[in-house]
């Protein structure tokens, strides 16, 4: 088992990540602030009053738990002091609202008092965990104790009346988080009692007769992974992001516990996920009913779900996976995830946001007039352009915690070995090696990577599985998807990137006889701003020269190329000709999209 390095002990120093942090730290942040300030951060004040202020929810606590976690990372590498000011407004308004028992949730306090522990799908738990995380994150950047304090007593209250009184009205919360804020507060604290509240979470989910029938009406025993004992898993079933925040709850249980059962089932769903419902992009989670995982090789495109959190937590459970067992895949996952399905979340100027990431758009299909036919059971599709707000808006926070730490991505280590997981130019404090990355990646392929004072045998520097050709200037040997290199003081490795066709398993019945263009981590899409109308016409050849050039507007490549599309009449049917026109095309990275209005966009394009 290999340890992780923190965020905090590197510092990205240049580059496409650099330039992401950049915009996460002056505009993002204050970006999603000023749009919680007058709901979410006034909640906490504990005096709503709904016919003058409007409706509260009772997940508002966990986007400002989210919030501050951001923020305080940003404040760790920064200093922030206008963003200090607003962490600590928000934790004095949770102190002085907090309950005398420890309870504090600012909905259930306002609206439900008498309902504490209740209702199992009102988020109570899931909140609490975001609010712990916070708590753990704020003191580790500013010595600051008041949230952890507040949150070690709200954990102790929630040990009382589940584990010893056993009164509440079920045993597992409906969103899965708390299990994986607890382990990490017990990291922190040593807390005995944290440590039995997550074993105790994590052990009785699928396994105890309250929660059975302790679903809405929208809701099952799938959408919150209570079907089946967690051991007994897999398959990846039910709400996406539920799901993925359990699996990084059972891969922290077999950290902890060195229980093989749980690691096998973590291995078990991640090959389901990866070889049956996943998304080229890295998204998951194929429909907006329960926002969930369907049948296998169901991936449709202009409806795909693929929420922006689904993909955090996927690319969270990885990062805790390639600590668990040596396997390149896991990291090329957070690779895919993180260059694609997750960044398409953020607008390129860091101010709006997707909930759902299409992976087609069509404009003209987008509104059907529903005037003549039953609204019931009306097709949903992604929106076409990012928004500042949503009225679940648990992704932008999360795309803010997310950027700030991407360094706690990079780099797993044990005594013997320094594991490299991810490119981007960077200093870091790894035990007392000085470990500097020099990269232009993911815009090219060239990676150096120097030494000083290193305590490590070797160094396993991850060969990306889109790669197929590289150089290295010093000898390796290539071991489940790392190249490892004795120890020495400078490696230098060149990693070539071309354009790559990518085909679906013939199942993903949407994508049959059509390709995605891939260049090094990149999925590439056609938009109808740089190509015009009626994409899916267009189709490429197999030997078709692409021009890789550089985009300062996305911050990495442009690809241009030949197509070519269907020739035809007007008429709603025609006999079949072969005739095409050849056009010029240019494919932009995928995550770049719908930033110049709504526009027709595909990945899969037609094979000549």
């Amino acid at each position: 088992m290999n340890k992780q390095v923190n965020f905090k002990n590197i510092n990205i120093t240049d580059g496409f990540w650099k330039n992401r942090q950049s915009i996460n730290e002056t505009v993002t942040v204050n970006a999603v602030y000023n749009q919680f300030k007058s709901t979410r951060f006034k909640a906490l004040e504990c005096n709503w009053d709904d016919e003058k202020d409007g409706n509260i929810h009772y997940f508002w606590d966990s986007d400002v738990a989210k919030w501050i976690e951001g923020a305080a990372y940003i404040i760790e590498k920064t200093g922030n002091k206008e963003l200090k000011k607003i962490c600590d407004e928000a934790i004095d308004n949770i102190v002085k609202n907090q309950c005398e028992d420890g309870y504090f949730n600012s909905y259930f306090i306002v609206r439900k008092d008498e309902k504490r522990f209740f209702e199992r799908d009102q988020h109570e738990l899931y909140c609490a965990g975001h609010l712990f995380e916070a708590a753990v994150a704020y003191f580790n950047a500013t010595g600051k104790d008041a949230l952890l304090k507040a949150m070690c007593k709200y954990a102790d209250h929630i040990y009382k009346v589940f584990v010893e009184e056993d009164s509440a009205a079920f045993v597992t919360c409906g969103h899965p988080e708390i299990e994986l804020a607890l382990y990490r507060l017990y990291n922190l604290t040593k807390n005995e009692k944290h440590l039995k509240l997550f074993k105790f979470f994590v052990e009785k989910r699928g396994n105890n007769d309250k929660d059975t029938n302790a679903y809405p009406e929208y809701a099952n025993e799938y959408y919150d992974q209570h079907h089946m004992p967690l051991k007994e898993q897999k398959t990846a079933e039910g709400h996406a992001v539920r799901a993925m925040y359990m699996y990084c709850a059972m891969a922290d249980m077999a950290e902890l516990t060195g229980d093989k059962d749980y690691l096998e089932a973590c291995k078990t769903i991640f090959e389901n996920v990866i070889n049956e419902k996943m998304y080229i992009t890295g998204g998951i989670g194929s429909t907006y009913h329960g926002e969930a995982f369907t049948k296998s090789y169901f991936l449709p495109n202009d409806t795909s779900y693929a929420e922006t959190c689904a993909a955090i937590s996927f690319a969270l459970f990885c990062m805790r996976m390639q600590k668990l067992t040596v396997d390149s895949r896991y990291a090329d996952i957070v690779e895919r995830i993180i260059y694609n399905g997750f960044l398409s979340g953020v607008s390129l100027d860091g101010k709006a946001f997707f909930y759902e990431n299409a992976n087609e758009v069509d404009p003209q299909f987008y509104m059907v007039d529903t005037s003549m036919a039953s609204k019931k059971g009306r097709r949903h599709v992604p929106i076409m352009e990012r928004v500042e707000l949503f009225w679940c808006s648990c992704c932008p926070p999360n795309v803010i915690r997310f950027i700030a730490s991407i360094g706690d991505l990079m780099y797993n280590y044990n005594e013997n070995t320094l594991f490299v997981h991810q490119f981007m130019s960077s200093e870091s404090d790894i035990n007392g090696t000085k470990v500097i990355q020099k990269t232009n990646y993911p815009n090219d392929g060239k990676i150096k990577i120097k030494l000083e004072n290193s305590s490590f045998e070797k160094i396993a520097v991850r060969l990306p599985s889109w790669c197929k050709s590289f150089t290295a200037d010093k000898e390796y040997e290539l071991k489940n998807g790392y190249l490892y290199f004795n120890s020495c003081d400078e490696i230098n490795i060149n990693f070539e990137m071309k354009v790559k066709l990518i085909q679906a398993n013939l199942n993903v019945q949407n994508n049959a006889g059509r390709v995605a263009v891939t260049y090094g981590p990149f999925v590439y899409c056609l938009e109808e701003a740089d190509n015009g109308k009626l994409l899916r016409s267009i189709a490429i050849s197999p030997n078709n020269k692409f021009k890789a050039e550089y985009n300062k507007d996305y911050n990495a490549p442009v690809l241009t190329t030949t197509g070519f599309k269907k020739k035809q009449g007007n008429e709603l049917y025609s006999e079949y000709t072969c005739e095409y026109e050849e056009i010029p095309l240019k494919f932009i990275p995928y995550f770049a999209f719908a930033n110049r209005g709504a526009n027709e966009m595909v990945i899969w394009v037609g094979i000549k």
